[in-house]
């Protein structure tokens, strides 16, 4: 359409406006779904044998808002949710935003170092905790922080080291531990909330309202809480799943984690606009799970970040899978090599799969392919400008630059975070008259097609996670031996970059790379965790002080050569 072309021979893009924004709030959207296709299939986790409709669904969700509400959890709240793909986590997106309260993600991978700033960071009121996932005890690294704990009635905990913190609740069937509440005692708590009650309370929010806080990070270090509003992230699932042509006869298999938008806002928040189900194969993903979850349940679309699709395609019966009900998905986080698409059209049978690009911090989707495009398009762009967004690409000097040139890509529209919770300073460094400067670098062509061509900040994308070096730098300055460090990506076949770490240790200290490994394993997310680390005598560094990162991966790509 005209208004996704590039506008005056400029890298300028201005998405369709023909259809209006939505105006629901979270829960209306679900009030809506609920009331249109009540005994409809709506939710599925296969591990843990649930299988409701739109109806149901909605019923435990009034039950666990009841809950909350009871337990003096309102509207503006934090609750955080700390867990892997669990219907406990799906109720407590729904049961958060039906009272008004605000959902903060918390990464399954954290340690207790990063569980206590993210707590803190956003004041949370409320804990929503698995047991323990892979190498994960969440109860266990909750006592190291809390201790209290113990002592506590449960819904009444005043803990030194993260005061704002009142309730946790534990999923699973067993006890809950000392101090803490079982989600099934809350959900209880909430079935004698008249409905009337919790419809009061949603009548009264806003679009604008804050509903969601993502952490985020940046090369300035620590995770910053980019806030979303109702109106962001309503809209931007409605319009993800509206380019893929998602309707209510649609089956979404969502094997990708929560506590990224892509999970949450794309893929739950996406099937609630449209009445798709969804349907969640485990807690964390597997290749044959998922697979297995898509054929046994029909599933229409799937999706996931290229190297899931590349591990579906790498299992040896990957023929006893029926996939012929799969039509359309979305491979995203970073790009596709021409012969895993071709493998998803031919194999998985998506030949509507679409490819995505976004962050965080619009909410995500700022540019998205059309279920027909080329495959050429689809392999070498991340598509066309969403509805309703605008975005430019500008070089040094803000200057919007010409079509085919690279820059900074700059986003603006309804899709544009609240701002960094309770960080004026960030939020004004990212957000200037109204355009989110996206970090990354990009070109627009002459169709409008957008293609990510790299990064103006450092950060490094190992698996699909996103790895910060500021923060993994400031960690291991935690570290009584180490003088000065710094943190950088090298290329990866398998995992697309890892981390490499150079540490100049404290005169006299003696420091093992293993042992240095370990520390950060009993602390931050393994992911973040150096794979290679050397010590230096001195670090490159420029005439003025600042540190020459591309020396030190150009030597080390040299040296693991």
């Amino acid at each position: 359409m005209l208004q996704q072309l590039p506008q005056n021979n400029l890298s300028h893009v201005l998405g369709d406006t023909i259809e209006p924004l939505r105006d629901e709030t979270i829960p209306e959207l679900l009030a809506a779904a609920s009331s249109s296709w009540p005994n409809r299939e709506a939710v599925i986790f296969p591990a843990q044998k649930i299988r409701w409709t739109w109806a149901e669904f909605a019923r435990h969700v009034d039950r666990l808002a009841g809950g909350l509400l009871r337990l003096g959890i309102g509207k503006g709240d934090r609750v955080g949710v700390w867990s892997p793909n669990r219907v406990e986590w799906l109720l407590t997106q729904f049961a958060t935003a039906r009272i008004g309260a605000i959902l903060v993600c918390v990464n399954p991978a954290y340690r207790p170092y990063e569980l206590h700033y993210a707590l803190n960071k956003v004041g949370c009121k409320a804990l929503v905790t698995a047991r323990s996932f892979k190498s994960s005890d969440y109860i266990g690294m909750l006592q190291g922080l809390a201790p209290e704990l113990s002592s506590s009635p449960p819904g009444e905990l005043h803990a030194a080291k993260i005061p704002d913190l009142r309730v946790v609740i534990a999923v699973g069937d067993e006890a809950p531990p000392p101090g803490m509440l079982s989600f099934e005692e809350v959900l209880k708590g909430g079935d004698d909330v008249p409905s009337v009650e919790l419809d009061e309370i949603t009548s009264s929010l806003k679009q604008d309202d804050p509903i969601n806080i993502q952490f985020t990070s940046g090369t300035t270090g620590s995770p910053k809480g980019a806030c979303l509003s109702h109106r962001n992230i309503v809209n931007n699932a409605h319009f993800v799943t509206a380019r893929m042509n998602l309707t209510e006869e649609d089956r979404l298999c969502i094997p990708v984690p929560f506590y990224h938008c892509f999970g949450m806002v794309m893929g739950t928040l996406g099937c609630v606009s449209k009445g798709s189900a969804m349907i969640v194969p485990g807690e964390g993903f597997d290749p044959s799970e998922t697979l297995r979850a898509a054929s046994s349940e029909k599933c229409t679309a799937l999706y996931g970040v290229p190297t899931m699709f590349v591990a579906e395609l790498g299992l040896p019966d990957l023929d006893s899978y029926d996939l012929s009900s799969l039509r359309t998905g979305i491979m995203a986080g970073s790009p596709c090599p021409a012969s895993v698409m071709r493998d998803v059209f031919k194999k998985l049978n998506m030949t509507e799969v679409t490819i995505a690009y976004g962050m965080t911090e619009t909410s995500p989707v700022s540019f998205q392919t059309q279920v027909d495009a080329p495959f050429e398009k689809r392999v070498s762009t991340v598509g066309k400008i969403h509805p309703h967004v605008e975005c430019k690409v500008v070089n040094e000097v803000g200057e919007t630059v010409g079509i085919g040139e690279q820059g900074e890509l700059l986003t603006r529209g309804y899709s544009v975070m609240r701002g960094y919770w309770d960080d004026s300073e960030k939020t004004a460094d990212s957000i200037r008259d109204g355009w989110m400067h996206t970090g990354d670098l990009a070109v627009i062509d002459a169709d409008g097609y957008c293609d990510i061509t790299g990064r103006v900040k450092d950060m490094i994308i190992r698996g699909g996670e996103n790895v910060y070096p500021k923060e993994v730098e400031e960690f291991l300055y935690s570290h009584p031996a180490v003088a000065q460090v710094q943190v950088f990506g090298i290329p990866d076949e398998k995992l697309g970059e890892v981390v490499c770490a150079w540490i100049v240790p404290k005169q006299g200290a003696d420091l093992d790379p293993e042992e240095l490994r370990q520390f950060c394993m009993d602390q931050i997310a393994h992911y973040k965790v150096p794979l290679h680390i050397r010590f230096k005598d001195e670090l490159p560094m420029t005439v003025t002080g600042k540190p020459q990162k591309f020396i030190m991966r150009e030597e080390m790509v040299k040296e693991l050569a």
